[in-house]
């Protein structure tokens, strides 16, 4: 099918791709593109599968320490890039 005439039937070729037809849409003679239907899901979709499996922590809000703000920011650190680790106060004393 040509792009002009997929233009004007799309939801005609919408409601056959959803039937299960596949559509090849071309531009002068050349496919461009395919319209076809979505899979089905074969199992509906079961909530709660992991209801007292998984524990969150009480702090799992609490603000994060400094070092991984950095990281997740992107932020250098002193003595060079971002990877570079940054000793804690007791680290640089020795």
């Amino acid at each position: 099918m040509n792009l002009y005439e997929a233009k004007t039937r799309l939801s005609e070729l919408v409601d056959a791709a959803h039937e299960g037809d596949t559509i090849v849409i071309a531009r002068s003679g050349r496919p461009l593109a395919t319209l076809d239907p979505l899979p089905t899901r074969k199992q509906p979709i079961r909530l709660g599968l992991m209801k007292g499996k998984l524990r969150i922590a009480a702090d799992f809000d609490a603000p994060l320490p400094e070092n991984i703000l950095e990281d997740f920011e992107g932020r250098l650190r002193p003595g060079g890039g971002c990877w570079t680790p940054i000793l804690s106060e007791a680290e640089t004393d020795t």
